[in-house]
């Protein structure tokens, strides 16, 4: 991979991988950053976290590739760690962990917990939602924080939401969340039920093994499968 010195150099080589963490790579499969954001890059790159200019800190690239583009989702994707998938690839991985059910057939089957239907009804009856407002329409209490975050990760890597923007709230700016269906639309997932699961997760674990010959297979299905 091309070494990335700004915002637009991220976008190339993002759309050419597939997909990646979003940043350090201690789980040995694929990062395009892989540093941790507190640490200096391995190579000469202006590109630093947290500085606030939107061309060089990869924390403004989140937001930038939600709010510019339509084919690049960012979520809790990986290790329940923040990461990106591009349009291509968001069928497979679509395949591979939903494996065509929806969610409410998910919820009955015992896969979905009570607090992730609570989240997810509230989401997908607002169309987007920021997470101030999700917590208030699922009557999240403050003690509830362990378990809503819970929820939330759960949901991102189960593919039912994705995060599609931010709110700016009186302190900080918050996530905006909606439904896979409403970030993408309907072709993706059309495309995804033609995938037979294991045919999605052969054809992410050869992508992977293109970008990193060293994965180790645990980590490659755990990758993949969520």
């Amino acid at each position: 991979m091309d070494i990335i010195r700004n915002y637009n150099d991220f976008v190339e080589v993002l759309l050419r991988a597939g997909f990646s963490m979003s940043y350090g790579n201690a789980e040995g499969v694929f990062c395009l950053m892989p540093w941790n954001w507190n640490d200096p890059p391995p190579y000469d790159t202006p590109v630093r976290y947290h500085t606030g200019d939107p061309d060089t800190d990869p924390w403004a690239w989140r937001i930038r590739v939600l709010t510019e583009r339509d084919d690049i989702a960012y979520g809790k994707l990986f290790f329940k760690k923040s990461g990106y998938i591009t349009r291509e690839w968001y069928p497979y991985f679509l395949a591979a962990r939903r494996g065509g059910m929806e969610f409410a057939e998910a919820y009955e089957s015992g896969t979905i917990s009570y607090a992730a239907k609570r989240i997810y009804d509230a989401v997908s009856a607002h169309g987007t939602l920021p997470l101030p407002a999700i917590k208030k329409i699922g009557g999240f209490a403050p003690s509830d924080k362990s378990a809503f975050d819970s929820a939330l990760t759960e949901l991102q890597m189960k593919m039912y939401l994705t995060i599609c923007g931010e709110h700016e709230e009186v302190n900080w700016p918050s996530n905006v969340l909606c439904t896979t269906e409403h970030f993408f639309g309907i072709d993706v997932f059309e495309e995804a039920a033609s995938i037979p699961p294991e045919q999605a997760v052969e054809k992410i674990r050869e992508r992977i093994l293109e970008l990193n010959p060293a994965a180790a297979e645990k980590r490659i299905n755990k990758f993949i499968r969520g």
